[in-house]
């Protein structure tokens, strides 16, 4: 599934008024995570309630809070920008507008479906395997919510301004 976002969310109020933000689809639940942790680096409090607006009844923990603090560390803004489309280690994750987000499944993604779980994948343009995000049904409501998603913060390659080799 793709989504197309002229804008990326700044605020919780933003991430609600987006259609995306129904939580039905866990596709479309999967590409607000990534784009609410696009504004980490410039608000990290308004990141952070977008995050656990996604997270459901279950909000981040203090270790996931500062599991996110810890990946932003070193001025590295540009990991989560680097799963939309055309944001690479060339143009320094520098992504087209408007900005684009392919959410995909594997043939294991639905292996937990039964007990609530669904596993799908993001790919950035600056690593070489596209990193998991785990989704978790709320079924009296029908709400897919944002269960596990620490891979894609995982490292990936530096952008060319600042890698000292390019």
């Amino acid at each position: 599934m793709t989504y197309s976002f002229e804008c990326l969310p700044k605020t919780l109020d933003q991430l609600k008024a987006m259609p995306e933000a129904a939580l039905t689809d866990p596709f479309a639940v999967a590409a607000l995570c990534v784009a609410s942790l696009c504004i980490y680096p410039e608000n990290k409090d308004e990141a952070i309630a977008m995050l656990n607006y996604l997270k459901g009844p279950q909000p981040l923990s203090v270790y996931e809070t500062q599991f996110i603090r810890d990946r932003f560390m070193d001025g590295k803004d540009y990991l989560p920008r680097s799963y939309f489309a055309g944001a690479v280690p060339q143009n320094n994750y520098e992504p087209n507008r408007p900005y684009t987000i392919s959410v995909e499944e594997n043939p294991y993604s639905r292996d937990q479906l039964s007990e609530g779980y669904l596993k799908v994948f993001v790919r950035s343009g600056g690593a070489d395997s596209p990193r998991e995000i785990k989704l978790r049904t709320k079924p009296s409501t029908g709400q897919w919510f944002v269960w596990e998603f620490g891979g894609i913060l995982s490292g990936i390659r530096m952008p060319v301004t600042n890698d000292p080799w390019a």
